[in-house]
């Protein structure tokens, strides 16, 4: 699945070591990889790059194929040139900088310069895939998917901090994916063949399943630890608040595999509201889900982006305007329109502050919005049940003193009788 290749040529072969006196050889790793996990539209793509870290990250990252599949890889549909450090000319026209992240559709290219951040090949992989698909009419979607036991399946809208990963992988539903994903006529489709966790404060206790994951062949992005025992320190932000991992799927035990699911039945919105006033759940009718995807509300949270302390508010169209290639509108439509035929159901979730803003109220802790996701995915039929018995109880109760005269004559009593459950 990994080529390392000498001087650019297009040779598969192993690290070769050159005499003292001969020139360095500079290598170059070559992964041939996919994205979509659903056969009928996953595209080729090649990452090209200068170093071992990036090779790791995107193996992680993409669908791995198998030794058959890399035989027969063919010609990529898309390429990725990752330099690294390795700057670009700031003389250049428009350039304010030495670094540069280009992406000519027309060429099937991206050229990274200047940079050692591995997100950006992900997350240009993902821009492209915001293009190609909607072409196809397969929705693309910033998004996490589970699916329960039942075949119920649960997309996780949200922006980076607001429990998107953390929610989606849960140890009591398989998997789909925590990031990114296609919902075609197929049904819905992981885009990635790994996770990207945040794993600030990460313990065992509360996210078991990621805790567990982080282990050989994971990649650590600006993590503290031990030289000697090599053991991180999950709570030391000193680097930034933003650490992360990157592992393969297959390290989550409940992740579905292929990582492709049925129809969605429940669109779950997350937005860390750092001002406490949305409620911990909303249930949303269809134009509502259209209003709040279109809006992409949350605050920007601490570690999140470059010199936050302190939650912001931010707005961003479908929860990903940074990757949309098209009007936000479009997406809005083609998600009103798999909705609509499948029946799904749109829910709006705080996972930030209640009882008052930031430094007044408290974070919603991650047990309560797991409690309200477990409600919101539980049985319906059992849901029903209990909800008439519990209005009969209600009735039952009122009866008694439905008999009494409240007032000068018995409107008041109607309008107070009618105020009860309605079967």
């Amino acid at each position: 699945m990994e080529r390392i290749t000498e001087n650019g040529s297009d040779s598969s072969c192993a690290t070769t070591t050159a005499p003292l006196s001969a020139t360095p050889i500079h290598q170059v790793y070559v992964n041939d990889q996919f994205l979509n996990w659903d056969p009928e539209h996953r595209i080729k793509v090649r990452i090209v790059s200068a170093r071992a870290y990036h090779s790791l990250f995107m193996h992680n990252m993409c669908i791995r194929p198998t030794p058959k599949e890399l035989e027969e890889f063919g010609t990529p549909d898309f390429t990725i040139y990752n330099a690294g450090l390795f700057p670009c000319n700031r003389y250049t026209h428009y350039m304010t900088s030495s670094t540069s992240i280009d992406i000519n559709i027309a060429r099937k290219e991206m050229v990274i310069l200047g940079t050692q951040y591995a997100g950006e090949m992900k997350k240009g992989l993902f821009g492209l895939m915001h293009y190609l698909m909607p072409k196809r009419y397969i929705l693309s979607l910033h998004s996490g998917s589970n699916m329960g036991k039942d075949g119920d399946v649960a997309l996780f809208f949200g922006l980076s901090g607001t429990g998107k990963t953390t929610l989606s992988t849960y140890q009591n539903r398989y998997l789909i994916g925590d990031d990114e994903h296609c919902w075609s006529e197929n049904g819905v489709s992981n885009i990635e063949g790994g996770c990207y966790a945040k794993c600030v404060d990460l313990s065992k206790d509360k996210e078991p399943d990621i805790w567990n994951a982080i282990k050989f062949g994971t990649v650590l992005e600006n993590v503290v630890f031990d030289e000697h025992t090599r053991e991180v320190d999950f709570s030391d932000k000193s680097v930034t608040e933003n650490t992360r991992a990157a592992y393969p799927i297959e390290y989550i035990p409940n992740a579905k595999i292929p990582c492709v699911a049925p129809h969605a039945k429940n669109v779950i919105l997350l937005a860390c509201d750092a001002f406490g006033v949305l409620p911990p759940v909303s249930k949303l009718n269809l134009a509502q889900t259209m209003y709040h995807f279109i809006s992409g509300y949350t605050a920007l949270v601490a570690g999140t982006e470059d010199g936050i302390k302190e939650p912001q508010a931010t707005f961003s169209a479908c929860f990903g305007a940074a990757f949309i290639m098209m009007p936000p509108t479009k997406y809005a439509a083609m998600l009103a329109e798999k909705m609509q035929k499948h029946g799904a159901t749109g829910w709006l979730v705080n996972t930030g502050w209640s009882g008052g803003s930031h430094g007044l109220g408290n974070r919603i802790k991650l047990a309560y919005t797991r409690k309200i996701i477990d409600a919101i995915q539980s049985d319906k039929k059992t849901y029903q049940d209990t909800l008439l018995k519990l209005a009969s109880l209600f009735k039952k109760n009122f009866d008694g003193f439905t008999t009494y005269k409240i007032g000068g004559d018995q409107k008041l009593t109607e309008e107070i009788v009618s105020a009860g459950p309605i079967f």
